[in-house]
């Protein structure tokens, strides 16, 4: 049995027994069609495919199923050839990635899949099927609860505190690199009849927030001083705008930041775990929950808010997508309880 799952970070092949057995199993890089190009992403596949195979293995492949993310029409021949070339006949099955994302949590057949990674999804499963699925709008207009909406309401209290005069000093414990002083104004105060309007912690609470705005300025400015406030403000905001995918990169340190108690990244973590489930609602009739993606998989305040507020629903959490695409294969040639029997097996982290 083969599993593929393709996404836009890498391309995992897992190989195992119809038992369950592991045999194989390879990464290499991006395996999205359309964010990287069908050339980049069957050479990634055929990569990981080949490292995965044990030798003389190809003719011995029974079923396979590919998840690829940014799925497009072409794909199924090329990837056909793929396939042939290392002596398996018959192209792989295709599911999308919900399903086997699902897969990689429950062997049950119907119930509900809750992603937060990069992005952020609900979907309702059905017979092993994708039969709904609630938001996955994406991260400029939607994507409530990802990794990149919580660093962007990081970001955004950040560059809004510096925008109302912060000192760049308050990021950077300790004399500047070089060893002059800031020569910075002394903290911000608040504005009479704007206290509603200024993120909590961006003025009399400046210290209780001064983690989560430190990991933050850090992470953007590194060595960098800017001259003032406002020039600070302006560089996040340049190099959030360069590269957005940096806005997603501070999930981790929201949690982190959370963790130590920090009030405006608990804020955020409880936010993000209130819209996920409020997503999950939309989609939610029975079964298991599964959470996927990397803000749900790991422990941290989200996952921690989301499982209290799932309290009463049986929660699971994916393992192996890869392993749960070749359980997929696996299921057209066994039985149901030989499927189930086997799920853990074919599932297991490597």
């Amino acid at each position: 049995m083969v599993g593929v799952d393709a996404g836009a970070t890498s391309t995992r092949v897992a190989v195992h027994t119809l038992e369950g057995t592991r045999v194989g199993y390879a990464r290499a890089g991006a395996g999205n069609p359309t964010a990287h190009g069908l050339g980049k992403a069957l050479s990634a596949l055929d990569e990981a495919l080949g490292a995965a195979l044990p030798p003389g293995g190809g003719p011995r492949v029974v079923a396979s199923m590919a998840g690829v993310a940014g799925y497009a029409d072409e794909v199924v021949p090329a990837l056909a050839e793929v396939w042939a070339a290392h002596g398996i006949e018959g192209a792989p099955r295709f599911q999308g990635d919900v399903p086997i994302a699902y897969a990689a949590g429950s062997a049950e057949p119907d119930g509900s899949l809750l992603l937060s990674g990069t992005g952020a999804a609900a979907a309702r499963i059905v017979g092993y099927e994708l039969d709904l699925v609630a938001d996955a709008m994406g991260w400029l207009l939607g994507d409530a609860g990802s990794g990149f909406w919580i660093g962007r309401r990081a970001a955004k209290a950040l560059v809004d505190a510096l925008d109302r005069g912060l000192p760049v000093a308050t990021l950077f414990p300790g004399p500047p690199p070089d060893g002059t002083a800031s020569g910075e104004a002394a903290p911000i105060k608040p504005v009479a009849g704007e206290a509603a309007a200024i993120e909590p912690g961006t003025s009399a609470g400046l210290d209780a927030e001064g983690l989560l705005f430190r990991l933050v300025g850090q992470h953007f400015l590194g060595a960098e001083r800017p001259a003032t406030p406002r020039a600070a403000g302006a560089r996040i905001v340049r190099l959030a705008q360069a590269d957005h995918m940096r806005l997603a990169a501070l999930s981790s340190l929201v949690s982190e930041a959370a963790a130590a108690g920090d009030p405006l990244a608990v804020k955020i973590a409880h936010e993000a775990a209130d819209r996920l489930v409020a997503t999950l609602r939309r989609v939610h009739v029975s079964g298991p929950v599964v959470l996927a993606g990397s803000v749900l998989t790991s422990a941290g305040p989200v996952r921690e808010t989301v499982l209290d507020l799932l309290a009463g629903e049986t929660v699971l959490t994916a393992r192996d997508a890869a392993g749960a695409a070749a359980w997929l294969a696996a299921r057209t040639v066994l039985t149901d309880a030989e499927a189930r029997s086997a799920h853990a097996a074919f599932t297991a982290a490597t």
